[in-house]
């Protein structure tokens, strides 16, 4: 669903209105299984009932004429079993990764938060200052918390760090006046915060799963979906010990996904690739310490996975770093932002698969599929592999494993155990919250590649009439090729677990377009950073002071000689690809971006012969508080220009 079509956009969940399947559908099941495999699977349906209970049907039969797929794993179990049979068949097990030391976690905590020095004694006006300076008391008590989690670690290694919490953090009391504390004065210390407490870990987090409900259940009213306060501000009910107002609105005759009325913001929707890279990268700083806080407001202990180097395969196509395919494919195809043997894969399987009856659950030949695998690794990048060759099963076969076979999880290896966190978040408004913010940390090509994913099994899932995939069937089999790493067998935690990946995948694909988009309070959050930057900049010298001083003054005189028409509320848009270049506007409540870019396109004859040959181009915000943005065309300028009034407006094409 595209979020721009109106001022509001409802979510729904998605319903089935295709007849249930019949036992004759189960014949994807291998009948020459050893009695191992068997045994193994009659395991796994017992686990699946005992992980689901109250969700499921105590004892479902075996064999029904018709049956939900929702009251069966069988397809989860099936896929299970198939990835460990590969595994048994000899992939290479991944690298133990063990426990993270301590000291270390928290280390590449703040390194990746962006507050590293920190712990290096270098943090006077630099970037870490301005981040520490614009956080909230609940984001800046769970930083302290954790810089003071390493100077007692590095104390007991008998290593004393070079800066201790108190010379970062005062720890005097004080009342809680404002969300955002001010910045500091002298630039040495950090901004007065009162004195962090442990917040009430609740015991337990119910696993969200699909259960019965009536009628009258479903009949619900749209949650209304907004960001423009942090999330982890929302869940501080949970820390005081109250019961969360999102939480009570979880029923226990809750089936369906939860529908949401998506507000749309007056700055306008803003995606990822619409940003700058230096402000992407504050975003992801920003996200970290966040869902940190948020994952403690819920009482849920974020865990990190020990990285362990190891080799990796420079060339081929499976087992190979998404970065080195992605390096390799824009030397030929430049501005690719997917790897193109897995975009050919998805491709494939559009053209011959959507109608299919059990795309991606009926598996290909295994030697067929193995024999294709070496095929791709020496053919795909000599433009020498015949795709005619490959049916849809078998590209689904291969799509699967190209994903499980990656060195590092598609979901990255640092962040799958929150993804894996997440599922134990009993409200699915709290889900959504996390995986918002768990999606922008994730680096751009695997960010890239997961939502290429997502939209190819949003399609398998509106073809449910003809492939018999439903929702649940998809994710059920997604589930575990997303969350089984490399080499990994299945376990009982991970059997247990398999409801809540299943779900999790369910809102992947339904939501996709909402995750993709940045949280109004991270843009907001991004500004008041990079003011507090700019704040912070001093001159070096005395020479260098009266240089910029002449600077500013040449700049302001320059600028009041082209402006001299503009008055409050009045913008001068730039635009170097027409032969109007410039353009002042005069902005009122109701003036959007799009009627910008029309303006410009009717002043430049647009309808022309000459001019439909332009590219396309979009209306920027450039400078002041942000780097670079593109504009949503239902952006109300009058609102950005007054959250940055010193920005550059200028209409140019994108660069990717």
């Amino acid at each position: 669903m595209d979020l721009k079509d109106s001022g509001s956009v409802v979510l729904t969940a998605y319903h089935s209105f295709t007849a249930s399947r019949s036992h004759a559908d189960d014949s994807y099941a291998p009948l020459n299984a050893a009695h191992s495999a068997v045994s193994r699977k009659v395991q796994y349906r017992g686990v699946a009932r005992m992980s689901s209970a109250g969700a499921m049907p105590s004892s479902p039969p075996e064999r029904s004429v018709s049956r939900d797929p929702r009251d069966s794993m069988d397809d989860y179990w099936s896929e299970m079993k198939n990835i460990e049979e590969e595994c048994q068949g000899g992939q290479e097990e991944m690298a133990d990764r063990g426990s993270i030391d301590e000291a270390e976690l928290e280390e590449a905590w703040l390194h990746e938060a962006g507050l590293s020095t920190l712990v290096t004694g270098t943090l006077a006006d630099g970037p870490a200052e301005a981040l520490l300076s614009t956080l909230t008391r609940s984001q800046a008590a769970m930083v302290k918390k954790r810089l003071d989690n390493y100077t007692q670690t590095m104390r007991k290694r008998n290593k004393q760090p070079i800066r201790h919490v108190r010379d970062v953090f005062s720890t005097a009391e004080t009342s809680p006046v404002e969300n955002t504390p001010p910045v500091s004065s002298n630039g040495q210390i950090a901004p007065k915060l009162p004195h962090w407490t442990p917040p009430k870990v609740r015991k337990s987090f119910p696993v969200y799963r699909p259960v019965e409900s009536s009628v009258s259940d479903c009949q619900l009213e749209p949650d209304v979906w907004s960001s423009e306060e942090p999330y982890s501000e929302g869940v501080m009910a949970h820390q005081k010990g109250r019961d969360c107002r999102d939480c009570q609105r979880i029923r226990k005759g809750d089936r369906d996904l939860p529908m949401f009325k998506i507000l749309k913001p007056n700055q306008g929707l803003t995606r990822v690739h619409d940003l700058s890279s230096e402000d992407i990268k504050k975003i992801g700083q920003i996200c970290l310490i966040e869902l940190t806080t948020f994952f403690g407001g819920l009482g849920i202990e974020q865990k990190r996975n020990r990285m362990v180097r190891s080799k990796v395969r420079e060339s081929g196509i499976f087992g190979v770093p998404l970065t080195t395919l992605l390096e390799n494919d824009q030397k030929k195809f430049p501005g690719s932002k997917v790897p193109l043997v897995f975009k050919k894969l998805l491709s494939k399987l559009e053209q011959t698969g959507l109608q299919t009856e059990g795309i991606l659950r009926v598996p290909g030949s295994a030697s067929r599929v193995k024999h294709l695998r070496q095929e791709l690794d020496t053919k795909f990048y000599e433009d020498s592999f015949d795709w005619e060759q490959v049916r849809h099963n078998d590209a689904a076969g291969l799509l699967k494993m190209f994903i499980r076979e990656l060195p590092h999880p598609l979901l990255t290896q640092q962040h799958l155990p929150a993804f894996t966190a997440a599922q134990n978040i009993s409200s699915p408004k709290h889900q959504l919250q996390a995986l918002h913010l768990l999606i922008l940390l994730l680096p751009e090509v695997n960010r890239d590649t997961l939502k290429a994913l997502l939209e190819f099994l949003r399609k398998v899932v509106a073809y449910e009439d003809k492939n018999r995939m439903s929702l649940w069937n998809v994710s059920m089999i997604v589930a575990p090729n997303l969350f089984t790493g490399r080499g990994k067998t299945s376990r009982m935690e991970d059997m247990q677990g398999a409801a809540g990946a299943a779900h999790l995948i369910r809102l992947l694909i339904i939501y996709q377009d909402l995750l993709w988009t940045v949280p109004c309070f991270v843009i907001s959050h991004v500004r008041k950073v990079n003011e507090a930057a700019m704040s912070k900049k001093t001159p070096s010298s005395e020479r260098t002071k009266r240089k910029l001083l002449r600077r500013r003054t040449s700049d302001r005189d320059k600028e009041k000689s082209e402006v001299t028409d503009l008055r409050e509320g009045v913008i001068r848009v730039q635009a170097p690809l027409h032969a109007k270049v410039s353009m002042a506007i005069l902005l009122d409540s109701e003036t959007k971006a799009r009627d910008v870019m029309a303006r410009f396109d009717f002043e430049n004859g647009q309808g022309s012969r000459n001019s439909s040959r332009r590219q396309k181009c979009h209306l920027f915000e450039v400078g002041g508080n942000i780097g670079e943005r593109c504009l949503d065309p239902e952006a109300h300028l009058l609102d950005v220009y007054r959250a940055n009034p010193h920005c550059e407006w200028v209409l140019k094409s994108r660069t990717t």
